[in-house]
């Protein structure tokens, strides 16, 4: 894991002490040592925070885009103060598959960091819900939104979409059955314009479908 916070690389690490399947091989304080410790350990996962020395400004999101190229196959959960649509978008862009963007404040709870560690070693995907609704109340206020078109609950339905929640899960939590669910999907996809075919179960490329959507508003907001 990086992070170039000494408190936070220590929290995160006592945090996932014991926690099940998960062992954290090195912890790094910038971006070159965390370079060099993925060629040392070629791990499952890397943790990381968007700013890093040297640069302190997208050095996590880049080094996510670059393994990306080179080593597909390591997840990477992003750490992040900000749930700035610009950075989620920026993690996102060339795929959902083995991704995570989680906020600091909220990972209080292990569970949360660890089902998000096993999803993107699995590669899949999973977003901290509170970005998701960032993303979808930025994406609304843009003009001629399509997103206007949904009904409350297919707005609901989309924001448990986005968050990588399987048709199941959104059937428990928004008390529907799963019949009801996938008629929901189908009238989304329809309104927003995707296809919905057979491997549209796949929860990466639902995530991926609703940030593409997500990502016409073309949202650029300054990196504070």
């Amino acid at each position: 894991m990086a992070d170039d916070s000494f408190i936070v690389r220590e929290g995160v690490e006592q945090m996932l002490a014991a926690a099940e399947g998960v062992e954290i091989v090195e912890s790094c304080g910038d971006l070159p040592s965390l370079e060099a410790a993925v060629e040392r350990h070629s791990p499952d996962v890397v943790i990381t925070d968007i700013r890093m020395p040297p640069g302190e400004s997208d050095e996590g999101v880049r080094f996510a885009a670059a393994l990306r190229i080179d080593r597909p196959e390591i997840g990477v959960v992003v750490l992040s103060h900000y749930a700035e649509p610009h950075y989620v978008l920026r993690l996102f862009d060339e795929g959902s598959d083995g991704r995570a963007y989680l906020l600091k404040e909220r990972i209080h709870d292990r569970g949360q960091l660890v089902t998000a560690i096993e999803a993107v070693a699995a590669g899949s995907a999973s977003i901290d819900p509170k970005v998701v609704d960032v993303l979808i109340e930025a994406r609304t206020r843009a003009e001629r939104s399509m997103l206007a078109e949904l009904t409350p609950r297919e707005m609901e339905v989309l924001r448990a979409i986005a968050e990588g929640k399987s048709n199941s899960a959104i059937a428990e939590e928004l008390v529907l059955t799963k019949r009801a669910v996938e008629k929901h999907i189908n009238a989304i996809f329809l309104k927003l314009g995707f296809a919905y075919g057979p491997d549209a179960a796949n929860v990466s490329k639902r995530v991926k479908a609703a940030l593409m959507l997500l990502a016409e508003a073309d949202l650029h907001p300054e990196a504070g």
